[in-house]
């Protein structure tokens, strides 16, 4: 099918990419003082495994890419990729979850209000929640962070998929 983009946007973090670049740093030297001094290898593995964590963190988790089409919304966080078809969207609404309970930048699941959610974000930038039709597996939420929650808001709200399941659920025919 032939969707043609609706919305799309990068969205980075120089403040994100400092502090995975000070980990990945602080665990490389750390792995190779603990080499040097020859002391215990379970600390030398703790090290060393904190080091490629956070070297895999500082790779992948530099850009989120938002596309959104006719049917779906992509959020791509580097090889992790999650869509969400628009007729299974419920609701599109602000996030408003302290910065405290997500838990870092990057790609996290937790269970808020009793329900299952996945967050592709950075801290500094003010996020969307969709609420699920169909769960995903567990997940029945999914918020992202983006420059441009209105836009984002506004984009779905407007989407025919969106409208005719929004239709179907007041009990109105869609068009």
């Amino acid at each position: 099918m032939n969707n043609q983009r609706v919305y799309f946007e990068k969205l980075s973090s120089k403040r994100t990419e400092a502090l995975f670049v000070a980990l990945t740093l602080l665990f490389a030297l750390l792995f190779a003082w603990q080499a040097r001094t020859a002391l215990s290898s379970l600390c030398s593995l703790v090290f060393l495994t904190g080091f490629v964590a956070f070297l895999f963190y500082t790779l992948n988790y530099r850009v989120l890419v938002i596309r959104l089409d006719e049917e779906n919304l992509r959020l791509k966080f580097g090889i992790f990729t999650w869509t969400v078809p628009l007729d299974n969207i419920e609701s599109c609404a602000p996030d408003m979850t302290s910065l405290w309970r997500i838990g870092g930048a990057g790609i996290h699941f937790t269970s808020l209000g009793g329900r299952y959610r996945a967050m592709f974000n950075f801290l500094e930038h003010p996020r969307v929640v969709l609420a699920l039709k169909t769960p995903k597996g567990p997940v029945r939420d999914i918020a992202f962070s983006t420059r441009n929650p209105g836009e984002v808001k506004r984009l779905i709200a407007q989407s025919p998929k969106f409208q005719s399941i929004v239709e179907i659920a007041e009990g109105k025919s869609p068009a």
